[in-house]
């Protein structure tokens, strides 16, 4: 039997090729990863089209993945650019790239993505409906959205955003409570909203979901579960809108489940420290388990230049306590486009946050390379400890900047270096500090 997706064949008690590369990868036994998926607590995301991937998987049990949003714009619409970009994402260690292109020949440049990208491959397709079709949203029809869904399948897409929790209940919901500071702040939820109050319809993913699943099955794309409403703002986090839509998602994962459709379910947001812990305590409890990817959170608002820093105090603590998915922010974040340098900053503090969350979480082996670079410190061996380190380049460049390279110490403590005295006394050897 030929088995349409990665859940199904779980299901069935399946190991495919995919969870090998997977279980390896994680360093674990191919048939836990498969009961994990048959659960729906963890998911790879695997286009039958895409060729070129290196399949993960993604749960809380697994090591924290990291995705990076890219894409073409009217202000950045130069293709190979942007190509440029997801190599070096890729290079800098990325599990995902998510394009979020919002101009031009989006689908040339996807087709691009699927031959190169070695990671696995997000969209939002309801951005690429307006570039598609080239008319106003309210002239869209529930039909075309769900093509253009169809498209994004069929170029090899793993895992595409549907922003399905935002129905005519939870709209209701927010428009009677005007509690928030920064009402909708999800790009496709806010557009969603507008059709939905232009038109007078539902949400066209919600209401023809199990038409929406059927592409899904057909080619293995994961859904991950939009959060239309989630806070923009700390203001805003674990509102009743942020909530309903939540309970809403949950309803939607088991309904994709029962068609074997793997679900990510995406999460806020902006959000103070304190509440991070229980916000995702509520989504293992109202979604079933599955995976949670959240963007950010980022803790506080007032950090422009630096949001890759609230992000990732955020997303450490999103992790340690169940998130399996950071959707990385750059210093730009709120300011402009990212740069490759913005990107490197973004995915460099992501991937920071992941490691901190795999040690707390007490994932296998997760504290080995710290364990070597203290090793490294303590023999004061500088190849090694540059080797071991998330960004060589920036340790080399801040080392060769403070001082000769022969130098067996730094410039912070330069003599007084703790490391190379007690090597020396515990050696036997003398030591002298000139301090004139």
């Amino acid at each position: 039997m030929r088995y349409h997706t990665q859940m199904q064949a779980a299901k069935n008690g399946v190991i495919t090729e995919e969870m090998k590369k997977a279980a390896a990868y994680e360093e674990m036994d191919a048939d836990t990863l498969r009961r994990m998926l048959a659960e729906g607590v963890a998911v790879i995301p695997a286009n039958k089209n895409h060729k070129s991937l290196e399949p993960r998987a993604i749960g809380e049990r697994l090591k924290t993945k990291i995705n990076v949003n890219l894409g073409i714009s009217k202000d950045s619409s130069n293709q190979n650019e942007e190509i440029e970009k997801v190599k070096g994402a890729i290079k800098l260690g990325a599990d995902a790239i998510m394009d979020l292109s919002t101009s031009g020949d989006t689908k040339s440049f996807r087709k691009k993505l699927t031959q190169i990208s070695t990671v696995m491959l997000g969209s939002v397709p309801i951005y690429d409906a307006l570039v598609f079709y080239k008319k106003p949203l309210r002239e869209i029809s529930a039909k075309d959205w769900l093509e253009v869904a169809r498209m994004h399948a069929t170029d090899g897409i793993d895992f595409i955003t549907i922003h399905a929790g935002l129905n005519k209940q939870t709209v209701d919901r927010f428009k009677k409570s005007k509690s928030r500071i920064t009402n909708i702040v999800s790009r496709g939820g806010s557009l969603m909203f507008a059709w939905m109050e232009m038109t007078g319809n539902e949400n066209p993913f919600y209401e023809y979901f199990d038409e929406l699943l059927e592409i899904c099955r057909e080619f293995d794309v994961t859904i991950s579960l939009g959060d239309a409403c989630r806070p923009g703002s700390t203001h805003d986090a674990s509102d009743a809108c942020q909530i309903e839509e939540l309970i809403t998602l949950g309803e939607l994962t088991k309904r994709a489940w029962a068609k074997d459709v793997q679900v990510i379910v995406e999460g806020p947001g902006h959000m103070s420290l304190d509440q991070i812990e229980t916000n995702m305590k509520i989504q293992k409890s109202l979604c079933h388990g599955a995976p949670f990817y959240v963007l950010g959170p980022l803790v506080t608002d007032i950090a422009p230049g630096y949001d890759h820093i609230t992000s990732a105090i955020g997303g450490a603590i999103a992790a340690w306590h169940g998130a399996a998915f950071l959707c990385y922010v750059t210093p730009a974040e709120h300011l402009r486009l990212p740069t490759y340098d913005d990107m490197k900053e973004g995915i460099i503090a992501s991937k920071i946050a992941a490691h901190a969350a795999d040690i707390a979480k007490k994932i296998p082996n997760a504290r080995d390379r710290d364990n070597d670079m203290s090793k490294a410190r303590q023999k004061v061996d500088w190849e090694c400890m540059f080797a071991l380190a998330i960004d060589p380049e920036k340790a080399k460049r801040y080392r060769a900047e403070s001082m000769p390279e022969c130098e067996d110490t730094c410039s912070m403590c330069g003599e007084f270096c703790s490391m190379r005295n007690m090597n020396k006394i515990l050696n036997g050897e003398s030591i002298d500090i000139n301090i004139i």
